[in-house]
């Protein structure tokens, strides 16, 4: 699989397909899963290259979610389709509020505590049941660690600088 340009995230891909009218079937890392849905184009890419696919219909179907592509009407063109990733353009999602980031922002920002001492570079968020935790690459005492920091505002995110690429989180850098 060929890595989304800059300008294009990741929302799933297509796992299958669905009777014999060219619906596919879809798995969707967005939350809630249907939201996948709601975005047109879809990028699909095949050998290095994403192609637009218009969105015409979709709905979950039992476990999975189902979709119908413009230019795909027969089981066989929707067979090519599998194993594709799907994505859309950055400027397709809605804008966030106030004091509100999508997770793709916060990836690459370098965190600090209010004193300015470095805690690492956020590579990934996780999701856990009572909050979404900032994954960092750091250091500590000189040697390479990982972090996980909670992203609690206000308590624990002091402030998030997405021009100047940087987070204040008030988290002990022993820990």
């Amino acid at each position: 699989m060929t890595t989304p340009p800059e300008d294009m995230l990741l929302l799933g891909r297509i796992t299958g397909v669905s009777g014999v009218r060219g619906w596919v079937k879809v798995h969707s890392d967005t939350d809630p899963r249907t939201n996948i849905l709601n975005y047109s184009p879809w990028y699909l890419e095949h050998q290095g290259r994403w192609e637009a696919f218009e969105v015409q219909d979709g709905r979950p179907q039992g476990k999975t979610l189902v979709a119908r592509l413009a230019g795909v009407g027969d089981r066989d063109t929707a067979m090519q389709l599998v194993g594709r990733p799907v994505a859309i353009r950055r400027e397709q999602l809605p804008a966030a509020g106030e004091n509100e980031y999508y997770w793709h922002q916060l990836v690459g920002l370098a965190v600090f505590t209010p004193e300015g001492v470095p805690l690492g570079t956020v590579t990934a968020l996780q999701e856990t049941g009572a909050n979404d935790v900032l994954v960092l690459k750091g250091e500590r005492n000189g040697k390479p660690c990982e972090r996980l920091v909670p992203w609690i505002p206000e308590q624990v995110i002091r402030e998030v600088d997405l021009e100047g690429g940087r987070i204040t989180a008030d988290w002990d850098p022993e820990f």
